[in-house]
């Protein structure tokens, strides 16, 4: 995690001012550091007791962030604990919990809900909470701020409630969270002044908007335009397939025009804690008044088939041999490259997919040990050229930098890339490539 003390003009943190961060996950612990590094005390909790334990211990469990910034955190400002009546002495509570999608694609709001009603039981006067998971438009209003009234004490007078969607990209070392503007709102005018203040010890740029509602509509706005250009440019890549052309060479031609014009590059399908999800929030929302986003509708049916369209083509390149019976390594769990993510993970639905047609699945991924499919725990597989040999091919799934590509490529008879890592690459093994336009 970088270090933000050379932004000078972050203005520093009084001794005594303390925030409560709930939900100590890919969002909540980076923001807990952010707000230590910047002179907070910051009570950090989960009901997760062996995360806390790792914190208390000085170890970290996101890839992206080393031990030794949790053990200054620790031995600063930082407190790790299960206890959410330790809330109590916080000026601000800002909750971080997941908000994922039920098995029926509808929004889930189970983790925000508790983490509500355990911060309106301890709900202080004076105090501003912060929601900063993704969410539909009208969350804040409709959902939080009822938990939160139930304490007695009224919203706008007595406590302050803000929304600050959330727009950490983990891996990414170009825009770590600090240096990401950050979009607040509040249910009044008062709130809005106060999360806005708060904010601005930590972060360069605060962006204010008029409600909460604009808030969550900008977060969802952000990820829908990236499910959208995603997924059709996967499209493009089977339209590409279907012709003969190579769509890595027509994007890169493309990508020369300077204006009117902005690459995305397809893949095996759209994963994380946010593209794949929060449109679908939104579609939820729009029903209740009679309406539909058809983009976001088409987007999702794209990114939905294209583990199966891998599945496909493999199947063309096994020829005459069948997926049943047959044996193949997916290389790479995490939904994007360099990162322990595998929510909503495309690889995941691609070895699914291979065991129903009876494939003997094996996976590896240098961050994932062990990995849930289905029903079924993998354990990451060591490549090996014995083992690259004696399989019958591998699919290419996240490009993780550090990939053994040349032991890949030398070994295993077949590679399905979905990456376009292959290309112009040597070796004994007949390769595919996603919107490659054939096989070479």
């Amino acid at each position: 995690m970088t270090s933000i003390k050379e932004e000078h003009h972050i203005e520093s943190a009084d001794e005594r001012r303390t925030v409560a961060i709930l939900g100590l996950g890919y969002v909540g612990l980076p923001l807990a550091l952010l707000f230590a590094e910047q002179g907070f005390r910051v009570i950090g909790i989960d009901p997760d007791a062996s995360k806390i334990s790792k914190l208390q211990n000085g170890k970290s469990y996101i890839r992206e962030i080393e031990d030794a910034v949790i053990n200054e955190a620790i031995a600063e400002r930082l407190i790790p604990t299960t206890q959410h009546s330790a809330a109590r002495a916080a000026e601000a509570i800002i909750i971080c919990v997941p908000t994922p999608l039920t098995a029926y694609g509808t929004p889930d709001l189970a983790y925000l809900k508790m983490a509500a009603t355990q911060a309106g039981a301890e709900l202080q006067k004076g105090q501003l909470v912060v929601l900063e998971s993704s969410t539909y438009p009208g969350t804040t209003k409709e959902v939080l701020l009822p938990l939160l009234a139930k304490s007695g004490l009224r919203a706008g007078e007595d406590f302050h409630v803000a929304y600050s969607p959330e727009r950490v990209d983990p891996g990414n070392a170009d825009f770590p969270i600090h240096r990401i503007p950050k979009i607040v709102s509040g249910i009044s005018g008062r709130c809005l002044e106060k999360v806005s203040e708060l904010y601005r010890h930590v972060f360069p740029a605060v962006h204010p908007v008029s409600s909460t509602d604009a808030a969550e509509m900008t977060k969802i706005m952000e990820n829908a335009y990236r499910l959208v250009n995603i997924s059709f440019i996967n499209e493009m890549a089977i339209a590409c397939d279907t012709l003969g052309l190579d769509i890595w060479e027509v994007v890169q031609a493309a990508s020369t025009k300077p204006f009117g014009y902005h690459p995305f590059y397809p893949g095996p399908g759209i994963g994380g804690h946010c593209i794949p999800v929060d449109p679908s929030y939104l579609q939820w929302k729009l029903k209740q008044y009679g309406m539909s986003s058809d983009f976001i509708g088409l987007a999702n049916g794209i990114n939905h088939r294209m583990p199966l369209y891998v599945v496909q083509r493999l199947k063309q390149g096994v020829a005459p041999k069948t997926l049943a019976g047959s044996s193949i390594l997916v290389y790479g769990a995490a939904y994007k490259s360099d990162i322990a993510d595998s929510r909503e993970s495309a690889s995941i639905d691609i070895m699914k997919l291979l065991m129903l047609e009876g494939t003997k699945v094996y996976y590896y991924d240098p961050y994932i040990s062990e990995l849930a499919v289905g029903e079924k725990k993998l354990q990451r597989t060591e490549l090996t050229p014995e083992f690259l040999a004696s399989i019958d091919g591998v699919i290419i799934a996240t490009d993780h930098s550090g990939m053994p590509l040349d032991l890949m490529m030398e070994h295993a008879p077949l590679i399905y890339d979905t990456r376009n890592v292959t290309k112009g690459r040597g070796g004994r093994a007949v390769t595919m490539r996603l919107g490659g336009g054939g096989v070479s």
